[in-house]
């Protein structure tokens, strides 16, 4: 397999876009408040709209510990009672026959699986015909006792489960509880499993963030029972052989890998050897405590997306007025010397975003609570804690003057 450090179609023009997951729309639904939220992206000069995983969620709203890793979540469907031809349904049986048998044993409805598809390409052709490439996400593990464990028990362990050390999210580490993959079982079967698993998410976005991708390289096992992800330890992870088996069935990924967390060198050489972006975060930017922080500005590459802040993050605002002054002048001189011309103190969200646009950065993205400078209240996720993805967009909030804000924004920095 050849490299593909030779660029990705993630970054090879400048662009620009806004995270909102479906569930934020008013409503929490596809249909219009989705179609009206693509007409404010084009009108803002966004190109690219990213969600977070369409999968069916945990009890508490989580899209990230799915019982599938192919399944839809039919709860963000418009009209979940459309018909559905029993052609329809052995069309799409025959294209999907990888995992169906998983999802229709595990009790989902295959019906709605096809209504998902219907509802979803119609968005996606609504999107393309306004110039907005759809952004979506793959977790990297699945629910414990899913459909996929249940139906694929020879590619899960029952020794660990997933989790991580203490990062910049969590102090003591953040147990999941993901079963992990038997990585010599899934190489046994040529990575069909995952090339599958792609080549089901491409059919339904032009782009896709890959969850915790630094688990390729190494992840964090915790031993099965233990009361903390603390008693874990890093075993290798796989490598680019994954990537490689799906490519070649696939063609180039337009990947962006969420490196971030406890990241080491092997993590950067395993992204750079694949030509996939990485991610940097400017709530992580302004701190003293690292030596080389890839977070901040002077860091930042055009191979690269750069965020105001992910969902796992506080909104702006909320990050900005609980920052030490230490921080918030560091972030105060890197608006100055980057010509920024919104106030910070005053404007803080405003601010990062006019940061990002302005970054070498080949894609620029901020969480619609940003372009509302909403507070604490309308942060999306607090990980290691369980809750949240309640929050939602009041309608008529993104008015066209937020629009026209936005789009100046992305004229002056060369992203439109």
């Amino acid at each position: 397999m050849s490299d593909q450090a030779t660029g990705s179609p993630v970054t090879s023009r400048r662009a620009s876009g806004i995270q909102l997951h479906v569930t934020s729309l008013p409503g929490g639904r596809l249909g219009p408040a989705a179609r009206e939220f693509v007409d404010w992206l084009a009108e803002a000069g966004q190109s690219v709209w990213q969600v977070l995983p369409v999968s069916v969620p945990d009890q508490h709203g989580s899209p990230y510990k799915s019982p599938s890793a192919f399944a839809a979540s039919a709860a963000l469907l418009e009209d979940p009672e459309a018909a559905v031809s029993d052609q329809e349904l052995a069309e799409f049986a025959a294209r999907e026959a990888y995992w169906v048998g998983s999802w229709t044993a595990f009790g989902g409805d295959l019906a709605d699986q096809v209504r998902f598809d219907r509802e979803w390409s119609a968005l996606r052709a609504y999107a393309a015909e306004r110039g907005v490439r759809l952004m979506g996400d793959v977790p990297i593990y699945v629910a414990p006792e899913g459909a996929d464990e249940q139906a694929w028990p020879q590619f899960f362990r029952g020794d660990a489960v997933a989790g991580v050390p203490p990062d910049a999210y969590a102090a003591d580490g953040q147990l999941w509880g993901n079963p992990l993959y038997r990585w010599d079982a899934l190489q046994a079967d040529g990575y069909r499993w995952w090339t599958e698993r792609l080549r089901r998410t491409f059919e339904l976005f032009d782009l896709v963030r890959v969850d915790h991708f630094r688990g390729f390289s190494a992840y964090w096992a915790v031993p099965a029972g233990a009361a903390s992800a603390l008693s874990g330890a890093w075993e290798p992870g796989p490598g680019r052989a994954v990537f490689d088996a799906a490519a070649a069935d696939l063609g180039h990924l337009a990947v962006v890998a969420e490196d971030l967390g406890d990241i080491d060198e092997p993590v950067n050489e395993l992204r750079r050897a694949l030509g996939f972006p990485g991610m940097a975060v400017l709530q992580f930017a302004f701190d003293p405590g690292y030596a080389v922080n890839t977070h901040d500005p002077e860091h930042h590459e055009a191979n690269q997306v750069v965020y105001t802040g992910t969902h796992d993050n506080d909104t702006v605002c909320g990050w900005w007025w609980t920052l030490p002054e230490h921080r918030r002048a560091m972030a105060r001189s890197a608006c100055a010397e980057r010509g920024v011309r919104a106030d910070v103190d005053a404007e803080p969200s405003w601010a990062m975003i006019e940061l990002a646009w302005g970054a070498p950065c080949g894609l620029a993205m901020a969480q619609a609570q940003d372009v509302l400078s909403l507070g604490s209240d309308a942060r999306m996720n607090a990980p290691g804690t369980e809750g949240g993805w309640r929050w939602q967009l009041e309608p008529g909030a993104l008015t066209t003057s937020l629009a026209q804000r936005l789009r100046a924004v992305t004229a002056h920095t060369g992203r439109a």
